[in-house]
């Protein structure tokens, strides 16, 4: 397993991050994203910790160690049972863990946890501190601007006071209300208007803190604009993954100063072909890996036809690399 980043490391790579997102950002999409960037942060889907501690689902922290820096983001509201999953997820190696305050699901509601903790402070710094206490990495917090009748002038401000207060450096701020009751978790990404200007006066106000933003950025020059205004980081969900090769690719350069790892997506697509063939060995499908690779040529000459020949031949019995070298002609035959 690769070594643990150290603490100085992962802020930097924290510049630009891959946001967490439930049955997107899984171990084939993380290392198909390591594969455009060296440099990004990544983040697994979220894990609850009554799944890790209660459930032993222990399997759900499975990783390939090509993916450093990596964050794993866990779900929950006990302090005592987050610490002991933060435990287990420092011990498989990963370089941080982030604690979800912002995710608007029923079934996270239903768990007291997600965005609804943003309705409690304590209980979220009670969190913090205990995770804080069982692991040597950074302990993170992706939160919302407020949830539901809440003033984000007046809590969002208090919320990162009793945060900060635990020793917690690093924050992510999703410049968004969340709805509760009302809007559903798709709704609650689009319909809630950005307030990057609040995120921007959190930065001011918590000048100790590492702030990055999330929600909205669709570019890689409004990320460099967002870092520019004074922000530490930008988080880029959806876009990344529908548009993995333009987000990422040139990543490493425009944000850390590093040269691209590649020139091009088709020398990317070919560089999984390893990748899936040991997965296929493993008992895995083909679908499982190439549904995150959809996107990476959207915009290009023959793009339709490359997720045409993955959407309707990767899920079939059997389907091998020859599904990806038959989607790759496409691209070839369109150019």
């Amino acid at each position: 397993m690769a070594e643990k980043y150290k603490k100085q490391d992962i802020s930097r790579a924290s510049r630009l991050s891959v946001a967490p997102m439930m049955d997107w950002t899984d171990r084939h999409c993380r290392y198909l994203h390591r594969l455009l960037s060296r440099e990004t942060l990544l983040f697994t889907e979220m894990v609850t910790a009554p799944a890790l501690v209660r459930g032993g689902a222990v399997h759900l922290l499975g990783y390939n160690p090509e993916e450093h820096p990596v964050a794993l983001q866990l779900g929950g509201s006990d302090p005592q049972e987050l610490a002991e999953a933060a435990r287990l997820g420092a011990e498989a190696g990963y370089d941080q863990i982030d604690l979800n305050c912002g995710c608007p699901s029923d079934r996270v509601q239903s768990g007291t946890f997600g965005a609804v903790l943003m309705k409690s402070p304590d209980l979220v710094a009670d969190c913090v501190a205990a995770m804080r206490e069982a692991v040597d990495i950074e302990v993170t917090v992706k939160c919302r601007l407020g949830v539901d009748e809440q003033e984000p002038r007046d809590t969002l401000p208090a919320f990162l006071e009793k945060v900060s207060a635990t020793g917690c450096r690093r924050v992510v701020i999703h410049a968004r209300k969340a709805w509760l009751q009302g809007l559903s978790p798709k709704e609650n990404r689009d319909i809630p208007p950005l307030d990057y200007d609040l995120v921007h006066q959190m930065k001011a106000a918590f000048p100790h803190l590492h702030v990055s933003l999330n929600g909205g950025v669709e570019t890689l020059a409004e990320a460099e604009a967002l870092l520019a205004a004074g922000l530490d980081g930008v988080m880029i969900g959806r876009a990344a993954y529908h548009r993995p090769w333009e987000i990422l690719a040139g990543a490493d350069e425009r944000i850390y100063g590093r040269a691209a790892p590649v020139s091009d997506p088709e020398d990317i697509a070919r560089a999984m072909l390893p990748y899936i063939e040991r997965h296929l060995s493993d008992g895995g499908r083909l679908h499982q890996v190439t549904r995150h690779m959809l996107g990476l040529f959207a915009g290009r000459p023959g793009a339709r036809g490359w997720r045409r020949v993955l959407s309707e031949q990767a899920t079939r019995d059997g389907a091998g690399p020859e599904v990806v070298e038959a989607a790759l002609e496409r691209l070839t035959e369109a150019a």
